[in-house]
């Protein structure tokens, strides 16, 4: 098992709350999550990456850069950081976009942009996450998209459903607002669903756009 792996798995025993998943993501979840950059005929685009962990999803983002994109991410927890760090040190493709990449250490909701993001690929566990602070983090996140910009973010299949229906009475009150907040930006946002099977668990990723009125 590789180092970056063994690391995903102590932070997850040590800090549920703000890792998540429970197993890093699949190469079609991180293909998933960074297809409409690959896609996009748009240059050059700054991008920015929430919560990427030890890099799984990462690598990806870096194989779709053009050679005029900028990239930031934003990682809270110090030990992927490290990880993180490293990467750009020593992996030859991260090295290459090293001076176009800035890695901040801190909560989304303290980050300063410089401009807008035409792309937002965010890995956090939203589900895990307090009702208020779901509401508080779409609410950043749409600040930080340009107009037209996409966000990119994944959820685990029917988690929320089989939780609130099997979970404790203010497990379920916290999850159906959290549907509340999540449905009213699918609602007005959402163009694309990709559905991926062969991930530990099977998610979904959600691509919204910038094009309404974001929800009050």
């Amino acid at each position: 098992m590789s180092k970056n792996y063994l690391e995903f798995y102590r932070q997850f025993r040590q800090r549920y709350e703000t890792t998540g998943a429970i197993a890093p993501s699949s190469k079609g979840l991180a293909r998933a999550m960074s297809r409409p950059l690959r896609e996009s005929k748009q240059r050059p685009v700054r991008v920015l990456e929430i919560g990427p962990g030890t890099g799984a999803v990462t690598g990806h983002i870096i194989e779709a850069l053009g050679p005029d994109d900028t990239f930031d991410l934003v990682e809270l927890n110090e030990a992927f950081a490290d990880l993180l760090r490293k990467r750009f040190e020593t992996d030859t493709q991260w090295k290459s976009i090293s001076d176009r990449s800035q890695l901040h250490v801190c909560a989304i909701q303290e980050f300063q942009n410089e401009a807008p993001y035409d792309f937002i690929v965010s890995g956090l566990p939203l589900n895990n996450f307090p009702a208020d602070l779901v509401d508080e983090m779409f609410r950043v996140y749409f600040r930080l998209l340009a107009p037209d910009g996409v966000l990119s973010y994944f959820e685990y299949m029917y988690v929320r459903t089989l939780r609130k229906r099997f979970g404790k009475t203010e497990s379920r009150k916290r999850l159906t607002q959290i549907d509340e907040t999540m449905g009213s930006y699918v609602k007005h946002h959402r163009f694309r669903r990709d559905s991926i099977l062969l991930n530990l668990p099977p998610a979904w990723v959600q691509h919204l756009r910038n094009d309404t009125v974001v929800p009050r």
